[in-house]
């Protein structure tokens, strides 16, 4: 399957610890500049999430939109949109999408028993962390972002 030209947009959990470690795990390896980011307690992801019918009450889940504003646009969800986003990255990275060799009811078994357990495990802050100024261009859920039609 060809790269998409257009960036991937990262929905996750901004108070969640695990999450908040993705998001700076992808900022450090994203050389090429490819994913933009917003949190899922955003009103932009809450209105992107709705036009792919589903309610963006659940902080459980990580997101992947690909292709936004095409026709080809689709929404990525759990251990598929963590694959999807390891394998953006390139390089040794690129290894992730083997996993996909693992059905995604396994897998997302597994997704679900870490997001279970994941403020247990890795903390929870009272809100969403803001980026640091020279990743804040990545983050669409800031003032002065696009509006998702």
């Amino acid at each position: 399957m060809p790269k998409s030209t257009v960036n991937p947009i990262v929905l996750y959990d901004g108070i969640c610890g695990l999450c908040n470690r993705l998001i700076q795990f992808l900022l450090k390896r994203d050389v090429r500049d490819r994913f933009r980011f917003a949190s899922l307690q955003s009103d932009f992801a809450g209105s992107l999430l709705r036009h792919h019918g589903i309610d963006g009450i659940d902080l459980d889940t990580v997101y992947v939109v690909v292709d936004q504003g095409r026709e080809s646009e689709r929404l990525l969800a759990r251990s598929d949109a963590v694959l999807h986003v390891l394998g953006e990255l390139g390089g040794v990275w690129s290894v992730s999408r083997l996993g996909k060799i693992v059905p995604s009811l396994i897998r997302n078994r597994i997704y679900d028993l870490v997001a279970d357990n994941r403020y247990r495990i890795f903390g929870k802050y009272d809100s969403c962390l803001l980026p640091d100024k020279s990743h804040q261009h990545k983050f669409l859920d800031l003032t002065g972002s696009p509006k998702v039609r």
